[in-house]
């Protein structure tokens, strides 16, 4: 049995795509997975699964929130021994920055620099962005919400053929601990 969280894009946001969690916590139950959990209102689920792996795993989430809810959602679906290693590779002073500074962008697949080549990195100082296994790190000492960065970042061309969700470091250290085994 391995323990998952199950990372949702873009649900609960400004009265679109609504997502009950006491709805998704029944809907994974109903997918035959145990211990499953939510954590705030804006897609975050952990689960434990003794079968597939995290793209299986992904993809019958999203089919089961479609067939039900009748909207599309992006899912992405990473495991304890993932997670922990993302928040353990941050290169950035986590401990000493307030969580809003700091956010992880969790991609589908890994994206290599090439990608984000004609970002000038300088311009945007004191802003900084590091790339990691399937993940971006991006620092943000203004909030994200006044971020130049973020925004740059966000473009569409530049997660084209990808699914991107991003989570504040208060997020990703909580998911690290609800997917730690016994949690």
């Amino acid at each position: 049995m391995t323990t998952y969280a199950a990372l949702l894009r873009g649900i609960n946001v400004g009265g679109s795509k609504k997502l009950p969690m006491a709805d998704l916590r029944a809907l994974l139950t109903g997918l035959g997975h145990t211990g499953v959990r939510t954590y705030l209102q804006s897609g975050q689920a952990v689960f434990t699964a003794g079968h597939g792996d995290e793209e299986s795993l992904a993809a019958e989430l999203t089919r089961a929130i479609e067939e039900r809810f009748g909207f599309r959602v992006d899912v992405l679906v990473r495991d304890h021994a993932y997670m922990k290693a993302v928040a353990g590779a941050c290169p950035f002073p986590a401990a000493d920055l307030e969580p809003k500074q700091l956010h992880v962008t969790y991609f589908s697949a890994p994206v290599t620099p090439d990608r984000y080549a004609d970002i000038d990195q300088a311009a945007h100082l004191p802003e900084e962005f590091r790339l990691g296994d399937r993940c971006l790190y991006l620092y943000a000492p203004d909030g994200l919400g006044r971020s130049k960065l973020a925004e740059a970042l966000s473009r569409p061309r530049l997660t084209k053929g990808l699914i991107a969700t991003s989570r504040n470091w208060n997020t990703v250290v909580k998911l690290v601990e609800l997917t730690a085994p016994g949690a």
